[in-house]
């Protein structure tokens, strides 16, 4: 059996995520949409793993996903394929053959996510499907203070909506607050994130920027006898998974 390595690209606007299981489950999801076009290719049976389960809305420009075949093709071959019958919005930029033990899930050794907010006077009418705008513009540096608490091992668990009993402890390791007047652009590097946690912390981080709680607050929402919860999910439209990095 042959493994293929896919790097992918795509909008997430109309899909349920990159894949929807369990009672929710839905055939409108990225992965669904790549697998199909796939089995037509190869005539198998395949399954598809990912470096990172985006959630509803959330975009990718370096989704890692993997897929074993017996196919002749040339991974070029396969990724034209790809390109020319997947929706307009999903594409294949890079394919490679690995070793039969790659994983894109479980070999991916950190995430990337990043989140744009607008802070221009009017909100752009051609970026308003990729970026939250805020009308109130954030203090950048009360929320890089806020990011350094951040920083580090934590259970994160008040920081997501998981339901699942999982280990709730992830490590961030940078965050980095970048502002150039137009666009403040959050950029998130931990080795994993639990479901809407990237999001929750930036609606926090953007919560204190615009003065409405404050920055002692993230180590009372990170105790887990306190009621002080996080804040809700900043807007899916404007998430990005940038990269999935391996050894």
């Amino acid at each position: 059996m042959r493994n293929i390595k896919l790097t992918i690209e795509y909008d997430g606007s109309r899909y349920q995520g990159w894949q929807r299981l369990g009672k929710d489950e839905s055939n409108n999801t990225i992965a669904n949409k790549i697998v199909e076009v796939i089995k037509k290719m190869t005539n198998e049976d395949v399954e598809l793993f990912c470096g990172a389960r985006t959630e509803v809305g959330v975009h990718a420009y370096g989704q890692v996903a993997n897929f074993k075949t017996t196919t002749d093709m040339t991974p070029l071959e396969i990724q034209h394929h790809l390109n020319r019958y997947l929706p307009m919005d999903i594409a294949v930029t890079d394919i490679e053959e690995k070793p039969e033990r790659f994983h894109a899930s479980l070999n991916a050794v950190s995430k990337i996510y990043l989140y744009r907010i607008s802070i221009s006077d009017v909100p752009s009418v051609f970026e308003r499907k990729y970026v939250y705008h805020s009308f109130r513009k954030p203090d950048v540096e009360l929320m890089k203070q806020a990011a350094i608490l951040l920083i580090g091992k934590h259970d994160f668990k008040n920081f997501s909506t998981v339901k699942k009993n999982k280990s709730t402890t992830k490590e961030l390791y940078n965050i980095d607050i970048y502002d150039d007047g137009e666009e403040i652009q959050i950029t998130l590097h931990g080795n994993d994130f639990l479901h809407n946690m990237a999001r929750m912390i930036v609606g926090t981080l953007l919560d204190i920027g615009v003065g409405n709680r404050k920055k002692e607050e993230i180590e009372q929402i990170f105790d887990s006898n306190s009621d002080v919860s996080a804040s809700a999910p900043a807007d899916s439209k404007a998430l990005f998974l940038q990269e999935v990095l391996y050894q």
